[in-house]
């Protein structure tokens, strides 16, 4: 009787955690979501000015002039070692189980997604880093987590783009194994690196940062061809102008799809021949980089020279990998949160 009552109080929790953003979908029915950003005051003057002992996401990037600015989570796995990372990604969990926390006594339980392939590594560093925080956590890959949440089980892949890594994966009917999971690291951040320097080689005398090119990339980002060409004001000698970088944002965006083709093939063609057109014909890209306009018709294109092919994105790309994940624990079977 205790242990159903205890079972039924915990809070259950769904976390994405993201080299750009981490989301958490939770039983009490809120889900929230930070830029995944934690800073510590550099000094007594920063502490007074910015008010806060820390500070997290779109708070501490606005004031990461006064602070010890942390981005833990590179490439989607924790930087071990690293001691102000480490810390970080503790404070950044701890922060959105807050953020979705019903009653301050809850034992919570949590399901987290990490890239596919460094599913092994970060389990253990994610554990401890959580040891304190939860009840009960178990570990699983992003794209497993998105195709839990979406029901789509089985005959599809799942290609999760995010600002770290771009994790595939292949559902069919079972969890999945090593064989059937991808992570390669030109994601997101290597868009932002190749327009970033783009943008420098062509316009030297315009004043800007990454974080800027970063906002540039989610607002116009694109592969294939525009109607309209993409334009934005950047300074040059303290005074904005207006700059075109169309071809810029283009070749920055598509310089990753080469490598994402070449895995989707490579994972499809090791697959059961039987099966390989009815993979290729279900294909869900998740993650930020879904979004990209033009990219599902791209893939179609190119994966339809080996047969008939199919492309769509999820519908919510910011919570599908923290909704899956919170589903998974909600259907998890009691024996397997014992599991190590």
């Amino acid at each position: 009787m205790s242990s159903k009552k205890t079972v039924k109080d915990n809070l259950i929790v769904g976390v994405d955690l993201g080299t750009s953003r981490s989301a958490i979908s939770a039983n009490t029915r809120k889900k929230r979501w930070v830029d995944s950003y934690v800073g510590w005051p550099r000094d007594f003057i920063a502490k007074k000015v910015v008010g806060k002992s820390i500070l997290f996401g779109e708070e501490a990037l606005a004031n990461r002039l006064s602070l010890e600015l942390s981005r833990p989570l590179a490439s989607g796995v924790i930087k071990e070692g690293i001691e102000r990372d480490e810390k970080a990604v503790r404070e950044l969990f701890k922060h959105l189980v807050d953020l979705v926390k019903a009653k301050k006594n809850s034992a919570v339980r949590a399901v987290v997604g990490v890239p596919a392939e460094s599913l092994k590594a970060n389990k253990i560093a994610i554990k401890s880093a959580f040891a304190d925080y939860t009840e009960s956590l178990m570990v699983v890959s992003e794209p497993f987590a998105v195709a839990y949440g979406l029901d789509a089980l089985n005959n599809t892949m799942i290609i999760d783009i995010g600002a770290g890594t771009i994790d595939f994966c292949i559902m069919h009917g079972t969890v999945p194994t090593d064989e059937d999971q991808r992570t390669i690291l030109t994601a997101g951040d290597y868009i932002d690196e190749q327009l970033f320097n783009g943008m420098k080689a062509r316009y030297p005398g315009a004043d800007f940062n990454m974080e800027m090119v970063r906002r540039f990339k989610e607002k116009f980002s694109f592969v294939g061809e525009l109607e309209e060409p993409v334009e934005i004001d950047l300074p040059v000698a303290s005074k904005m102008t207006p700059h075109d970088i169309t071809e810029e944002m283009k070749n920055a965006c598509e310089s990753i799809l080469p490598a994402i083709i070449e895995t989707t093939q490579e994972l499809i063609s090791n697959f059961d021949p039987e099966f390989q057109n009815l993979i290729r014909s279900n294909i869900i890209l998740a993650g930020g980089g879904s979004q990209i306009k033009g990219i599902c018709s791209y893939m179609q294109e190119k994966l339809s020279e080996d047969g008939p092919a199919g492309v769509q994105r999820v519908e919510d790309p910011l919570f599908a990998g923290a909704d899956g994940a919170l589903a998974l624990a909600k259907d998890m079977p009691e024996s397997y949160w014992s599991e190590d």
